[in-house]
């Protein structure tokens, strides 16, 4: 380890060592006056991903953890950074993402005061949406604190967390090198709870099995196909799922479930037994009444989440690691000697409502609809594509148009608070490198959601991303006239979004920008975007439509 003053070690090299040991060496930030102390001289060995906005930091970050399944820094800037970023630490928690999100605060000698730009609470900002939030007292407590919020970040269920640092504690001296800890991130199921579980799935007549992201996050897709054949159960995508939890071209998958009560029971008509593994039960936006399961159906519940469990509000539960829950269950359960019955696949994929009848039409004037626009970006690029989606109004025409075939191509939020896709999809662009998998990464970004991280667009740049953005741009939120449908509102304004120029927009941030009318337009500039790499903006207008919410 690099000494400082003499034999003295620093709180800044300590906790950089540690972060070595760790493997946490790329920081992902924006740059503030209270956190140029951290980055003083920042090492060689380390990587530092600039963002314009700390929204995209986080959003970026969080894409980047996701893809590479490893921790990551994030470093905005006291109070005002942290306070920008809050909406995609929001999804960063919901996401199940484990963030270390750090913050400079101001000299410990003027603290007392409240000068400006202080976090005058800094374990209370962040909250509810980070799993432990703190500020050492001492400076000699950093290293410790760092090392105790990568313990918090990565044990289940994973999240974010929040350290903020005063900006003359870096320069002081540490307690001596901090100390490295491994901690476990499985939580192995109760065995007796699992036989019980096993019994009533076991003795089902028409089992369904409904999965969620932590099947993804778990790298279980494998383990949930034999489970799903050995009960020759019906597969669900949970409600609003942010990671494909199964292949959907498999003959059991039935398609994802509608988030909203009422239809969401009708969906589960029929089954006797339900087991929902990974997911919340259930994500329901919006409010149609209904009963939340159908008469007859037993629900079980599997998740990694204590408050997850305790807070649904029907269903027997099982705290437990989900892809070891599925291991457990296959070994136990009685196989199914019915041959496997093919499922009606559902046209919506994981979408929570289905395609319209409007949708499948041709378009008046030669402008693509939403349908035809995603038929043709899964038909001319590579099988691998990673998908990441933030068109709210699109859902149902892109899930139908593209399903997600192989494992960890398909990301989005799982909060619904717009701004963290395109940022995200950067950090799972230089994921994709990192690892060498140098897959493609195709971002499809309505034209209003473009606008909540836009400046992501200039660290793609940047770090020559290999990155495709789409935009299919309607001129409008069209899912708030969804919305207004729904709630009887009309006459609401501020549902217009007209003179965007995105393509200029898209150069000025140092991309590729391009508008595409056509189908050859767009196959040509995919083709141009995909042989030159890099990061190119294909902007193409669609015929405006509003879909049904349920």
């Amino acid at each position: 380890m690099p000494r400082g003053r003499g034999d003295v070690v620093t709180v800044r090299e300590a906790t950089f060592q540690l972060f070595r040991e760790l493997g946490l060496t790329t920081v992902f930030g924006n740059p503030g006056s209270t956190e140029e102390t951290f980055l003083k001289d920042f090492p060689s060995d380390f990587t530092y991903v600039q963002t314009l906005a700390e929204a995209a930091a986080v959003g970026a970050a969080d894409g980047f953890a996701q893809a590479t399944r490893a921790p990551t820094l994030v470093n905005v800037h006291t109070s005002a950074g942290l306070s920008n970023g809050m909406s995609n630490i929001l999804t960063a928690f919901m996401n199940r993402t484990p963030l270390i999100v750090t913050a400079g605060n101001q000299t410990r000698d003027m603290l007392l005061m409240e000068p400006w730009l202080t976090n005058i609470e800094p374990s209370v900002l962040p909250k509810p949406w980070v799993k432990w939030s703190y500020e050492p007292v001492r400076a000699g407590d950093v290293p410790a604190a760092f090392m105790r919020a990568y313990a918090i970040a990565t044990q289940p269920p994973q999240g974010p967390v929040f350290l903020s640092i005063p900006l003359d504690d870096w320069d002081r001296e540490a307690d001596g090198p901090a100390v490295v800890r491994r901690v476990a991130n499985r939580i192995a199921p109760d065995p007796a709870r699992i036989a019980e579980f096993a019994v009533r799935l076991s003795s089902a007549e028409h089992p369904a099995l409904i999965l969620g992201a932590s099947v993804a996050r778990e790298q279980g897709w494998d383990q949930a196909v034999t489970l799903a054949e050995r009960l020759n159960a019906t597969v669900w995508a949970a409600p609003a799922s942010e990671r494909a939890p199964f292949p959907e071209h498999h003959p059991l998958y039935a398609g994802g479930l509608p988030f909203a009560i009422g239809p969401l029971a009708e969906k589960l008509a029929g089954h006797d037994v339900a087991i929902v593994i990974g997911a919340p039960v259930f994500r329901y936006y919006p409010y149609v009444a209904g009963p939340y399961l159908p008469d007859g159906l037993q629900l079980l519940h599997v998740s990694d989440d204590p408050a997850e469990t305790a807070k649904a509000p029907v269903g027997d539960s099982l705290i437990g690691d989900p892809l070891l829950a599925m291991q457990a269950l296959t070994e136990i359960i009685e196989a199914r000697p019915a041959p496997m019955r093919t499922v009606e696949m559902l046209p919506h994929r994981m979408a929570p409502t289905a395609v319209s009848a409007d949708a499948e039409q041709e378009a008046p004037e030669g402008v693509l609809t939403p349908l035809q626009l995603f038929r043709i970006l899964r038909d001319a690029t590579p099988p691998d594509t990673v998908l990441v989606e933030e068109s709210p109004s699109n859902l149902a025409e892109l899930h139908a148009a593209w399903p997600v075939e192989v494992p960890d191509t398909f990301f989005t939020f799982a909060s619904g608070s717009l701004g963290w896709n395109l940022p995200a999809s950067v950090g799972i662009a230089l994921a994709e490198r990192r690892t060498g998998r140098n897959r493609p990464v195709l971002a499809v970004m309505g034209d209003g959601s473009l606008q909540y991280s836009i400046q992501a667009l200039w660290t793609a740049a940047q770090h020559d991303a290999n990155l495709i953005v789409v935009v299919p741009r309607n001129g409008e939120y069209a899912i708030l006239k969804s919305f207004a449908e729904l709630e009887e509102t009309p006459g609401v304004p501020g549902l217009e979004i007209p003179g965007l120029d995105i393509v200029s927009l898209a150069k000025g941030y140092g991309c590729r920008g391009v508008e595409a009318g056509t189908d050859d337009e767009v196959r040509s500039a995919l083709a141009h975007a995909l042989e030159h790499g890099g990061t190119s903006v294909i902007v193409v207008p669609v015929t405006p439509t509003v879909p049904s919410l349920l």
